[in-house]
């Protein structure tokens, strides 16, 4: 026999299906206004490897540089980005959730054999609680880009206001190459998300929209 058990908080859900889209505009009004001065690439000396982004990007998305456009966007979703993170930080630690999200010791230990059990190669996975290690690692890690990027991006947006804060994160260039590493990470981790909600199935997308999941009853498994 099958029941419904709860996975996922409404507070939780919340957070999360307001942070995807926000977060997703966010990158894309940053590119604007990155694309009005896109000094970084990956190489040495006067050798680039990779260029961030080369020009058979522009011509493909087809957009010109919007500064204006980008800045006035991106500031105004900064204020939604901030006070959705603060809102799911302060329940995490509140409901105690963070127990069962927050990186531990073993965790990086333990996210080896749960990389490596996932890419296929035949290693025993570790106790599996409510979230793997894996997963600790992840989201621990993504609630402090979020706050690094809160950090360097008042840094840029404010140079001469907050000269403090802009020099504690290494001055006004720093800040900006800082701001953009995190972006990266954020595609990153996007991209390794979705793909790990492709590879889990339907049930599990299912369990973040409605809160539940469909599992086996112990009575059920224990008469097997």
């Amino acid at each position: 026999m099958k029941k419904l058990e709860e996975k996922h908080r409404l507070a939780t859900r919340w957070c999360h299906w307001v942070n995807f889209p926000v977060l997703s505009a966010m990158i894309f009004s940053g590119l604007l206004i990155y694309w009005a001065y896109d000094p970084y690439r990956i190489g040495m000396g006067s050798i680039t490897l990779f260029h961030f982004f080369p020009d058979w990007f522009y011509n493909l998305t087809g957009i010109n540089a919007q500064l204006a456009r980008g800045m006035a966007l991106h500031f105004t979703l900064a204020w939604i980005f901030a006070l959705n993170g603060i809102a799911y930080v302060v329940y995490t630690v509140v409901s105690g959730e963070w127990r069962e999200l927050a990186a531990e010791p073993k965790s990086f230990r333990e996210a080896l054999a749960v990389t490596l059990h996932d890419m296929g190669f035949k290693v025993p996975l570790p106790p599996q609680g409510r979230y793997n290690a894996a997963q600790r690692i992840s989201y621990t890690a993504i609630v402090v880009m979020g706050a690094l990027s809160l950090v360097t991006g008042l840094a840029i947006y404010k140079p001469a206001q907050l000269h403090w804060l802009t020099a504690a994160v290494g001055g006004y260039e720093w800040a900006r190459f800082e701001h953009f590493w995190l972006t990266m990470g954020y595609v990153s981790f996007f991209v390794v998300h979705i793909a790990q909600v492709i590879r889990t199935g339907w049930a599990n997308f299912r369990s973040m929209v409605t809160g539940y999941d469909i599992v086996e009853s112990e009575e059920a498994a224990n008469a097997e």
